[in-house]
């Protein structure tokens, strides 16, 4: 499934300013509401929503839903800093915490 497509089957997130990624008691990224970030939001979002954290399992689910830019994530490391973190987690686990930042 092509990233575009799977953005289709994926919950709103227009009640959302973005949300924050922990581990550890640590901040470790925020995914905002905006442009550029907007179809991460939605993936990282629906990941929460299914698995209530991010985990290894949580990771391969997200990376088919990116489709297409998985192939330019692993070509181009640090392009695509949210395929990466999920890259990660399927490599050598771990997971994170979510937290959603409402409007």
């Amino acid at each position: 499934m092509s990233f575009a497509d799977a953005l289709t089957t994926l919950p709103t997130t227009a009640h959302l300013s973005g949300l924050q990624l922990w581990r550890d008691g640590k901040l470790e990224a925020v995914i905002e509401n905006k442009p550029g970030q907007t179809g991460s939001l939605a993936i990282y979002h629906a990941l929460f929503q299914r698995y209530r954290s991010i985990t290894p399992k949580a990771a391969r689910a997200g990376l088919a839903m990116y489709g297409e830019h998985v192939a330019d994530a692993q070509a181009h490391p640090g392009k695509h800093p949210n395929i990466d973190r999920l890259l990660a987690l399927e490599l050598v686990g771990g997971g994170f915490g979510v937290r959603l930042l409402p409007l």
